[in-house]
C-alpha cells in the first residue's frame, strides 16, 4: 500500500469505512463527523483568504468537501496515492454540488518527491497521516512543504502526538500500541521530532492547537 494512502481508513479500530451502494463511490470514515468542525475552527484562523490548498492523503474526501464548502473564497485541492479513495473523492465533490469548484483528486504519494501538482498552493493540510504512515512520509511531508510553499504560508497537520517523549492520555497510549501492532513502522510522532524537522527545512512549528480527543493541530509556517 502507498503511503498516505492509510490516513484515514485506519485512525482508529472502530472507524473503519462505510461503503456506498455498489454504484456510487463514496467512502465514509465516522471520524469525519467528530473531528470536522474543530479542524475547520481551526483553519478558519490560519489559511489566507484566497488560494489553493492542497491537502495531502485526503481519504474519504469528506473533509475536503466540508472545507471547500466552508471556505468558498479557497480552491481546495484533495490527493490520495489511492484509486479507490480518489474515486471517492471525486464522488463526494460531485454529490456534493462542488465539482465545478473543486479540481478532481489528485494521485499524489507523499514519498514521491517532487510532487507533481498543477499549480503552487497557498496552504497544505494534512489530517490523520502522520501515524498511519512510515516516519519517511513525515519527512517527506514537511520537506515537500517546505519546496512548494512560499514565505508565511502555513502547513498545518492534525493528529495524535507524544509530548516531551510521553503519550498526552491512557487512550493515545492504548492507540499507538494498536497501531504498532498492525505495522511495527506506524505509531505516534513526538512533537519535539517534527518541530526538529520543520527547523531543519526552514518551516518552523509557530504553535500547537489543542484539539478534541487528545489530538492536536500543529500550525507550521515556511520561513
Amino acid at each position: 500500500m502507498s503511503a498516505g494512502s492509510w490516513a484515514q481508513s485506519h485512525q482508529h479500530p472502530q472507524d473503519e469505512p462505510m461503503s456506498s451502494p455498489a454504484d456510487d463511490p463514496r467512502l465514509w470514515f465516522p471520524a469525519t463527523q467528530r473531528n470536522v468542525k474543530p479542524i475547520g475552527d481551526v483553519l478558519a484562523e490560519e489559511l489566507p483568504p484566497t488560494g489553493l490548498v492542497l491537502e495531502i492523503a485526503s481519504g474519504s474526501g469528506e473533509h475536503a468537501v466540508a472545507f471547500q464548502r466552508r471556505f468558498p473564497s479557497l480552491q481546495w485541492q484533495a490527493s490520495d496515492p489511492d484509486p479507490v479513495h480518489r474515486a471517492s473523492i471525486d464522488g463526494w465533490s460531485k454529490t456534493s454540488g462542488l465539482d465545478n469548484r473543486m479540481p478532481a483528486a489528485l494521485n499524489l504519494d507523499v514519498r514521491a518527491q517532487p510532487w507533481s501538482i498543477p499549480a503552487a498552493p497557498s496552504a497544505i493540510v494534512c489530517v490523520n497521516l502522520l501515524h498511519i504512515s512510515p516516519r519517511d512520509c513525515s519527512e517527506s511531508l514537511v520537506q515537500g512543504a517546505s519546496r512548494l510553499l512560499a514565505p508565511g504560508r502555513p502547513l498545518l497537520i492534525y493528529g495524535p502526538f507524544r509530548r516531551d517523549g510521553a503519550h498526552t492520555s491512557q487512550s493515545n497510549a492504548q492507540f499507538d500500541a494498536s497501531l504498532k501492532a498492525q505495522n511495527p513502522q506506524w505509531g505516534i510522532r513526538d512533537l519535539e521530532w517534527i518541530e526538529e524537522l520543520g527547523a531543519q527545512h526552514q518551516i518552523p512549528l509557530q504553535a500547537s492547537r489543542l484539539m478534541p480527543a487528545n489530538n492536536l493541530t500543529l500550525v507550521m509556517r515556511k520561513a
